[in-house]
């Protein structure tokens, strides 16, 4: 194993703008097709940086090859939970990365107060879908053509896990 996990930096960013274009330009993983402009990226960081919300990426050597972060929700009556975003480099999918990725990003949320985490997939992102469900995701919905990509409707499924 080359790759290790560590807590998202500063000096991180570029190489995390950089995979988060990557991810969303393969037009199937995210709900945005290409990364937001560099200085969105940087405050969306920062701003989890400043609140010590969990946030982790994965290293080859210096690359950023994986992120998987929790933003907790900003009103005290939903404070308790949080929205997971993750990805892996395609050329280090199915080495365990997105597994380790989560499992130290629910580790430090729940160490963090955070007891319900949630998501949205693709339906048919099924490696992503197997793997929350082996982290204690369950399915609580299906999102009817939640997105269009290409002019093409896809649904989505809401999971959530509880601490």
């Amino acid at each position: 194993m080359t790759w290790r996990i560590v807590p998202m930096q500063r000096r991180h960013l570029a190489g995390f703008q950089a995979l988060l274009d990557a991810v969303a330009r393969e037009r199937r993983y995210l709900a945005f097709l290409e990364a937001p402009v560099l200085a969105e990226t940087r405050r969306f960081v920062l701003a989890n940086l400043r609140r010590n919300a969990p946030q982790y990426i994965a290293l080859d050597g210096d690359a950023v090859v994986g992120w998987c972060d929790v933003v907790p929700r900003p009103r005290e009556t939903l404070r308790h939970g949080g929205v997971l975003g993750m990805g892996v480099a395609p050329s280090h999918r199915g080495r365990g990365i997105g597994s380790a990725l989560l499992q130290q990003t629910i580790a430090a949320s729940t160490g963090r107060g955070i007891t319900r985490i949630e998501l949205v997939v693709r339906a048919d992102n099924h490696a992503a879908i197997n793997l929350y469900r082996r982290h204690r995701f369950y399915l609580e919905g299906r999102l009817r053509e939640y997105l269009v990509v290409d002019g093409e409707s896809h649904d989505a499924l809401q999971m959530a896990r509880l601490a």
